[in-house]
Parts: structure tokens; C-alpha cells; sequence
């Protein structure tokens, strides 16, 4: 048996680690006013974040179309593969899940294709993609490779520092953050994503503070990190953030760009961890 795994471009995964195993990801889109570009295809992350510089009104992201995916299915069909499992973008956050169900139903009299809920976002998604990708490499089951998405999910955490919550509130993506919002000015929001939603994950007053939380957030957990990553969306500060992770994190560390579709709601400056727990 040969089971493909198949993801969408808000999963940030570097393209070269997607490769390595495998996955195919499928482009969400983004427009700035009436032009409209694919993600990873036809803009890159840097791209994007010129683009978001030059531009006086926040980007739209659209999910893929059910074609796309379909496309997607039928390629990997043909490439040799008995089965397919696609884990997507929380669906509580993108209707691109709806677009890989519909898609699935499609072709279910030729492909097995099974569809994973990743209830997160970015690397949180990515780092999910990547543990199912692996396995799948060894000749594991379609069953096996969905119960490996299952054992994953309840156990992955991203938390991010934004510059702001303007892209989130503007976006609709804020979730259990509205509260925050009557103090946004003053203060640097901390976020996770807790079931699949968007939530308030502290307050800070400074970006130091803010970075700071999210090393003592690694540094006091209870559980064995078993993989961890960093993303970021053009930060300056990145280096200095991965060094501050090293001294509480000992293990590899996965670092991302923050691409066009999460970029779009979680804004530039954006500097998160996503880790997995042992389980």
C-alpha cells in the first residue's frame, strides 16, 4: 500500500521539508484588491509581506476550490497511490476542509481518500502533516497513518506574540481574543490555538516580555517536548528568539516563514512556537 498525504499552504512547512516526504500541498489564495495571486505558486512569503507594505487595505485569503483538490487526488492516484489522507487547516478557521470533503466524495469510487480536521493552523498543522508523512513513508496504512493524525492533534500547542490584533479583528479569525481588544494599543497579545479557534493567550507590554512569555511557556511545561518549531513573519528578532529557545530547548528546531494565508490574519511580526507533547 502507498498513502499519500496531502495538506494546504497555511501549514507553512519549508517547500524542501514537504518534499522530503512527500506531501503534496494544496495552494489556498490571496487577493489584493482585484488581483489575485496563488499562494506559494504565484507569490512567495517575501512577496507577500512587500506586497502587505505597499498596500493601504488588509489581503483576503480564499480557500482552495474543490477542484483543486481533485486534481490533487487524481495526480496522486496516478503517481501510484492506494490511498490518501488529507489533514487540513481547522475548519473552524478556513471552509478549505469543506473543499477537500466535497472533493473526496468525488472520487470516492476510485480513490480512498480520508480527511483529518487539524483543529490548528500553520506549523501546528505543518508539524501534524509531518509526523503522518513520515509514518506513511514506512508502508503504513491509510488506518494507521489517521490514527497517527488522532494520537498527534490533541497534543500539538502554538502560541505566537503579535505586533498587533488589527489583522485578526479585521480578518474575523479573533475568536476568544475580542476581550483583548479594548487595550490592544497599550499592550503586545499573545495568542493560541486552542480547539481550532483562535484564543487569548496573555498580554504583554513590551515585545521583550512578549518573546520572554513564550520561552517560559517551553521552559514550564510538564510534558517531554517531543518536536518542536518556530515560525515568523519577517522578524528582525528572529535569531535572537531561536537563541533564547536553545536554552530551554535543547532538541532539533524546525524554523518557518509565516507565508501569505496565516500572514494575512496574524500580521508582520508575528513570532510563534509550536510544539509537540510526548505522549
Amino acid at each position: 500500500m502507498t498513502v499519500r498525504i496531502v495538506t494546504d499552504s497555511s501549514c507553512d512547512l519549508p517547500q524542501a521539508m514537504a518534499d522530503a516526504v512527500g506531501i503534496r500541498i494544496v495552494p489556498l489564495s490571496v487577493r489584493f484588491g482585484d488581483t489575485e495571486y496563488i499562494d506559494r505558486t504565484t507569490i512567495t512569503a517575501t512577496e507577500f509581506w512587500s506586497k502587505c507594505a505597499a498596500s493601504a487595505t488588509l489581503p483576503e485569503t480564499a480557500a482552495p476550490s474543490q477542484g483543486s483538490f481533485e486534481e490533487t487526488y487524481r495526480s496522486l492516484a496516478a503517481e501510484g497511490a492506494t490511498a490518501i489522507v488529507v489533514v487540513a487547516l481547522s475548519s473552524d478557521l478556513s471552509a478549505t476542509m469543506q473543499s477537500a470533503v466535497l472533493a473526496a466524495r468525488a472520487v470516492a469510487p476510485e480513490i480512498d481518500v480520508r480527511i483529518v480536521d487539524s483543529r490548528n493552523a500553520s506549523m501546528g498543522l505543518g508539524l501534524t502533516v509531518l509526523a503522518c508523512a513520515e509514518l506513511a513513508k514506512t508502508g503504513a496504512s491509510a488506518d494507521e497513518v489517521v490514527a497517527r493524525a488522532q494520537s498527534v492533534i490533541p497534543r500539538m500547542r502554538l502560541y505566537a506574540a503579535l505586533d498587533t490584533l488589527d489583522n485578526l479583528k479585521k480578518g474575523g479569525r479573533i475568536g476568544g481574543a475580542k476581550a483583548m481588544l479594548a487595550t490592544v494599543m497599550s499592550i503586545k497579545p499573545l495568542i493560541s490555538i486552542t480547539n481550532g479557534l483562535v484564543e487569548e493567550a496573555g498580554k504583554q507590554r513590551t515585545r521583550s516580555k512578549a518573546l520572554a512569555h513564550l520561552v517560559d511557556i517551553l521552559r514550564n511545561q510538564q510534558v517531554p517536548i517531543e518536536r518542536l518549531a518556530i515560525l515568523n513573519a519577517q522578524c528582525a528578532d528572529i535569531d535572537s528568539f531561536i537563541a533564547m529557545v536553545k536554552e530551554v530547548y535543547t532538541g532539533e528546531i524546525i524554523v518557518g516563514d509565516i507565508g501569505a494565508v496565516i500572514g494575512t490574519h496574524a500580521g508582520q511580526g508575528t513570532i510563534g512556537i509550536v510544539f509537540l507533547l510526548s505522549a
